[in-house]
Formats: C-alpha cells, sequence, structure tokens
C-alpha cells in the first residue's frame, strides 16, 4: 500500500504525509499560479483597460462635468469596447461609466464627460438628465 508519489510540478519523489502533492512550497506556488494563470491574464487584462479608461476621463474631466472629442480620448489610449456599466435617462440618453466616470456621445464626435458620486448610500449623479438639448 506504500504508492510511490511524485511532484505534481517537478516530478521528484515525495516523502512525508500520505496527501502530501508537492516536494515544497515553491512547487506548489509554481504549479497553482500556472494551473491559473490563463484565465487571470484575461480578467487582469480587462480589469487595466477599465482602469486606464478610467484614469484618462478622469484625467480629462477634473471639474466633474466637460466636454471633449472622441479623437482626445483615443490619442491617450481609451478603449469604447470597456465600461463597467451604461446609465439610460428617461428622455433615451445612455451614458457609459468606467467606475464612477462617465461619458455621453454628443454630435460630431463630441463627448460629454461626467461623474457621479456617491454619498452615504444615495447614489448622486452631478449632471442633470435634461442638461443638453
Amino acid at each position: 500500500m506504500n504508492k510511490e508519489r511524485h511532484c505534481l510540478d517537478c516530478g521528484e519523489l515525495i516523502h512525508g504525509r500520505a496527501d502530501k502533492k508537492f516536494c515544497n512550497d515553491m512547487c506548489r506556488n509554481n504549479y497553482n499560479n500556472q494551473l491559473n494563470s490563463s484565465s487571470y491574464n484575461l480578467i487582469r487584462n480587462i480589469n487595466n483597460v477599465l482602469r486606464r479608461n478610467r484614469r484618462i476621463m478622469e484625467e480629462l474631466n477634473p471639474s466633474g462635468k466637460t466636454k471633449t472629442t472622441r479623437e482626445k480620448m483615443l490619442v491617450k489610449g481609451f478603449e469604447f469596447d470597456y465600461f463597467t456599466n451604461i446609465y439610460q435617462t428617461q428622455t433615451g440618453k445612455k451614458y457609459h461609466f468606467c467606475y464612477e466616470y462617465g461619458y455621453l456621445v454628443l454630435d460630431n464626435d463630441d463627448l460629454l464627460l461626467v461623474k457621479r458620486e456617491e454619498r452615504g448610500s444615495k447614489l448622486i449623479r452631478i449632471f442633470k438628465q435634461n442638461h443638453v438639448k
């Protein structure tokens, strides 16, 4: 019943407890990092894009509400396909948000950048739904 066991990472013969799977912590960490790397890479890359988009909007919108162009955002590396949520007003306007910073597409590739703030448990938007005619 004394079956030889080998490390799942390096293949070395394992001595010790019957349920031991790795010869040391380095092999255990390496095995688990490799096992999870592909799914973590995708999530990490998406989160990096979202954080970059948020940072760009924060940089271009220090006052909480300002206009800019699509081109300015693209030059800074903004990726319009990535956002955390969409807020639609009663009039049908759609704001795309990366966390608390968002934009509304206007005419001629212009964008309105906005910031929403959370105070207590109530979400207060610092823009009005009918601000653009």
